[in-house]
């Protein structure tokens, strides 16, 4: 029989042991950090009816999704993990409590050209708060905290959380009587970073029709500098002028007013006038996130508030705001750059246990004490030679290693291997467990990313 290759589908990601092991963690600090603003966990399906998933349809959506036919079923892979969210809110309603905090990590997949650093299949992991009619803008406020406190716990502390206003710059599009171009505006303008502002401006007026002096105001507005307070002083200027501007500038003071209460640092949130997210359906508040060393990144997350999040299913309204981090690129990304913590345990085991004699029952006794303990134990019973048993540990990186031959049998104890050092004791096994808990959390320490 003809073997076939084994490969991988081209913007698939597979890891091997270690770097999975790391991944875990990055799962783990976003897990336990979302618990803590009390959002609850969602798991929604990957496949979903197409039509639900296309409800809004058109553009780069359905070109990009991945779709088939199975029996007379018409279906599709999610491609985000909003609009799964719409459909579970909105078939759920009558059973939710509101706002509804969730948090959801998945997989997401999009047809898209695989290159460096892109993925068809990657991992998103988002937070949203939907509100039964209306949400409090305390909610938007809260999440620069989320944010916060998301990354620091990863390791990072060189990054910003960049902050607008849809409202402020639909209003602003408003007074120079723009309405009907804001949205290829914002878009445009969403480019400088990536563009610089000659051809920002060369797209307005060539491409958008917008005089010299309309796209002379727009770079003047967006190039608003300052602290937080210096940049509200001057947006105050425009006070008066229009509706919508002023209800934007207003939440927009809200949210910076909390930042202390929510502990958040200046160093790390910035009010950005050239913030706009590309979608159209962003309605407030809008965050996108970078690191500060590492601007060819771009945004590690980003998200804002929107009014409707499930108007193609229901008739309720329901605004939400949310935030979503694209995970495995992410990852991608600080691997390449090599922030990853090179010192935190991979291992699948903290301790192995080696029988040294023909007596397993002693080394199961064992191996089953240190798992009751909550100290994660791999039993080795392998017929291989000693040094054989000795190098899996090591190319493992199990950082303990027990051993229990007849003398140790005989007397009751264990003798417990420090990998890193070399060190060696013989103690009872419950001694053994103190001991191992006080050297895991030294080995533990430390965060999944490690900035130069």
């Amino acid at each position: 029989m003809d073997k076939i290759k084994p490969r991988t589908l081209s913007g698939f990601m597979e890891l091997l042991p270690a770097k999975q092991q790391q991944m875990e963690r990055f799962f783990q600090v976003l897990r336990e950090t979302y618990a803590l603003y009390g959002f609850t966990p969602l798991d929604t399906p990957v496949i979903e009816a197409a039509e639900v998933l296309l409800a809004k349809g058109g553009g780069e959506t359905e070109k990009q999704i991945y779709r088939f036919e199975k029996g007379d079923s018409d279906l599709a892979l999610r491609f985000d993990l909003t609009v799964p969210l719409a459909k579970y809110v909105a078939l759920n309603y009558g059973q939710l409590s509101f706002p509804f905090r969730r948090f959801q990590i998945g997989k997401v997949y999009r047809g898209e050209r695989a290159q460096r650093g892109r993925f068809r299949e990657f991992y998103q992991a988002d937070i949203d708060i939907i509100g039964d009619g209306q949400l409090d803008i305390l909610n938007e406020a809260e999440i620069p905290a989320v944010i916060y406190r998301t990354f620091t716990a990863l390791g990072l502390r060189r990054f910003q959380i960049r902050v607008n206003n849809r409202k402020i710059l639909n209003g602003f599009y408003a007074m120079l009587g723009l309405t009907e171009q804001s949205g290829d505006i914002m878009r445009t303008v969403d480019k400088l970073d990536k563009i610089g502002p000659d051809k920002v401006k060369a797209i307005l007026t060539e491409d958008l029709g917008l005089s010299e002096a309309q796209a002379g105001e727009i770079l003047a507005f967006i190039a608003i500098r300052g602290s937080n307070g210096e940049i509200l002083e001057k947006l105050a200027a425009y006070q008066g002028k229009n509706e919508l501007f002023d209800r934007g500038l207003e939440e927009l003071r809200a949210v910076v007013s909390c930042l202390g209460a929510f502990g958040v640092p200046e160093d790390n949130f910035a009010v950005d006038l050239t913030i706009a997210r590309g979608l159209d359906y962003y309605t407030g508040t809008v965050y996108e996130t970078t690191m500060l060393d590492h601007p060819e990144i771009g945004s590690i997350c980003s998200g804002g508030r929107y009014d409707n999040l499930a108007e193609y299913y229901t008739d309720k309204k329901l605004p939400g705001v949310g935030i979503s981090i694209g995970v495995t690129r992410l990852f991608y990304v600080l691997e390449e750059q090599g922030l990853l913590n090179p010192n935190q345990p991979t291992a699948p085991a903290d301790v192995l246990v080696i029988p040294m004699s023909e007596d397993f029952v002693k080394a199961v006794e064992v191996a089953t004490a240190l798992r009751d303990a909550g100290i994660r134990t791999q039993l080795y019973t392998e017929k291989k030679k000693f040094k054989a048993k000795i190098g899996y540990a090591d190319k493992l990186g199990i950082p303990y290693v027990v051993f229990l031959g007849e003398d140790e049998i005989a007397n009751n104890v264990i003798t417990l291997k420090d990998m890193a050092s070399g060190q060696q004791q013989t103690l009872p096994a419950a001694d053994a467990v103190a001991l191992l808990k006080e050297g895991l959390a030294r080995k533990n320490a430390g965060t999944v990313i490690l900035e130069k």
